[in-house]
């Protein structure tokens, strides 16, 4: 990777869209790395362990590189085109309708659905000092009337920060930011000064350093939220037309927050790893390390494993932290997904897959229409589902499924445009080797999923194409063309990620997620090894043409028109 001196060119920028460049170089990198640190943060640790033992450690240090090479292939995209809901419109470019508006609804339907799991992370935590929020049925919290309440006002208080523009919601982010990694760090040290064993990483009692063997070690990445972690990278792409400097920004964002955060998380593994009380560990094995936390009546250790072993190791004042900061961490990350919904949909308006309005913006430079949208569809997931763990299993496989498709549109630009200035460049050696890798990791954690969670994914696809298919025959003549031709294997692709899940034998510990278990852990990745070439090739072999590339830039590039505006941006050019 280098940066292009070969064309001293600015890239293309939006003007015209009404959005402002308020996101200096600290602003971006804190807003993904604020992403980043979640609630994933809470539970990552002991989920990793239960599933892969000590070798977790592994598990962190392999997710953040898949993430590494997904984000090296956005950040030459981002550079390339600047625009805010990049996910979202780079498909667009390369592959026209038909391929933007699937991956632009997948990428939707994730993002919306993150403000509402923290606000149910930060409602659960908080139940510890206000019992009335929630209540207990089969053994799942569920909201209570007032816990709606209470957590439909707090979405409306993401939405309100948003609102008020880009700068004052990067001046708040700042400081949580700052707060999030105090805590952690502060975690860190206590655990390897009070009580770090490095004998828990090869304890022969409990199966050695990996009891799980590779299958473990690889499962930990999609199932215990490992790759839900990292999904915050996103931001250096979708608030890329909304940096002041985006050649440098987007980059330095895409890569610089999965290598700071990758080697917290590995930290916080290993500090974790080696402050388990030993008895929880050869009970019953890695495996039931919680169960254990739970049987000895801890209250903390229902809720938060971080704060179970605090208390333990006598910490008791770093638990009621972890307890503060339970409310904190989910609540950042909530407010930025809100305003990364919005950009979205914007996104989609702008490339004329979704109605006009959701491309209007306010005063301040923010989508407002979008965010009410996303602020209505966010408080339907506060509706009694199965449980919190099966929601963010189901963002997992739909947000990273988006990502997949950046790898193809590089190499698609290679061939489309290729004089076009590339601020940052991957080198010419090995884009094809970091694309393949990047596409391949998404297939990869999509199948390490699971089919019973995978499933309800691909319906989702079909729902959306049927709300596609409502848009274009109620939507007259402002849709674009769908292009289908240039779009079709994606049905191949969604259609191979289907089959290989449903012969899989993801989730290894479920008897009742229907799927046949045919392929185990080697034949899975030999099979996504061959999906990723099919679909690479067929995908490379039906891009638009470099001539229809250059229609559809010029047609999203163009300034928004003001008549009838009273401030700020109306719909797109029709």
């Amino acid at each position: 990777m280098a940066v292009d001196t070969n064309h001293p060119s600015e890239p293309v920028v939006e003007e015209g869209t009404g959005l402002r460049r308020d996101f200096g170089t600290v602003g971006l990198l804190f807003t993904a790395v604020g992403s980043i640190i979640g609630s994933g943060w809470l539970f990552g640790a002991l989920d990793a362990s239960q599933l892969a033992g000590p070798a977790a450690v592994i598990s962190w240090a392999i997710g953040c590189v898949m993430f590494v090479f997904i984000g090296m292939t956005y950040a030459e995209l981002g550079t390339m085109f600047p625009h805010s809901g990049g996910v979202a419109r780079f498909p667009h470019y390369s592959f026209g309708s038909f391929t933007s508006f699937s991956l632009g609804w997948v990428t939707w339907i994730a993002a919306a659905a993150v403000p509402p799991i923290e606000v149910l992370a930060v409602v659960q935590y908080s139940t510890n000092w206000v019992s009335w929020l929630q209540r207990l049925e089969d053994g799942e919290p569920v909201l209570t009337p007032a816990g709606t309440c209470v957590s439909v006002l707090l979405m409306a208080v993401f939405v309100a920060v948003n609102f008020f523009g880009v700068r004052w919601f990067a001046r708040i982010n700042n400081v949580l930011v700052w707060w999030k990694l105090a805590v952690i760090g502060l975690v860190i040290v206590t655990f390897f000064v009070l009580s770090f064993h490095p004998s828990h990483f090869h304890l022969s009692s409990a199966g050695g350093f990996a009891p799980y063997g590779s299958t473990g070690v690889f499962s930990a990445v999609a199932g215990a939220g490992i790759a839900f972690s990292f999904f915050g990278f996103r931001q250096g792409v979708e608030l890329a037309g909304e940096t002041d400097n985006p050649q440098r920004n987007v980059p330095l964002t895409l890569i610089g927050s999965v290598l700071l955060c990758g080697a917290i998380y590995i930290l916080l593994q290993v500090a974790f790893i080696g402050a388990v009380p030993r008895d929880a560990i050869e009970a019953e094995g890695w495996q039931a390390v919680g169960e254990h936390f739970s049987s000895r009546g801890d209250v903390l250790a229902a809720f938060g494993p971080l704060a179970a072993v605090s208390g333990i190791i006598g910490a008791v004042w770093l638990a009621g932290l972890l307890y503060a900061d339970a409310v904190i961490s989910p609540g950042d990350t909530g407010l930025i997904y809100t305003g990364v919904t919005a950009r979205i949909s914007y996104a989609m308006a702008r490339n004329r897959n979704a109605p006009d309005g959701l491309a209007r913006v306010n005063a301040t430079g923010v989508p407002w229409v979008s965010l009410l949208l996303a602020f209505v569809i966010g408080c339907f997931f506060f509706l009694p589902f199965p449980g919190w763990s099966q929601l963010v299993e189901f963002v997992t496989n739909s947000t990273v499924l988006s990502f997949g498709c950046g790898p193809i549109v590089l190499l698609a630009m290679r061939r489309q445009l290729p004089g076009h200035p590339r601020p940052f460049r991957l080198g010419d050696r090995w884009v094809w080797v970091i694309a393949f890798l990047a596409l391949w990791s998404t297939n990869l954690i999509i199948y390490w999923t699971g089919w019973e969670t995978n499933w309800k994914l691909f319906l989702a696809i079909i729902l959306g194409y049927v709300l596609m298919g409502v848009y274009h025959r109620t939507a007259g003549g402002r849709v674009p063309p769908l292009e289908f031709r240039h779009g079709w294997w994606l049905l191949v692709w969604f259609a191979g990620l289907a089959l290989l899940s449903y012969l899989g034998d993801y989730p290894a510990e479920s008897e009742h997620a229907g799927n046949l278990g045919v392929l185990d852990f080697n034949l899975g990745a030999v099979a996504a090894f061959a999906l990723t070439a099919l679909v690479m090739w067929l995908s490379l072999r039906s891009a638009l043409p470099a001539s229809r590339v250059r229609e559809i830039l010029a047609e999203t590039d163009a300034p928004l028109p003001k008549a009838g505006a009273r401030r700020g941006a109306t719909p797109p050019p029709g």
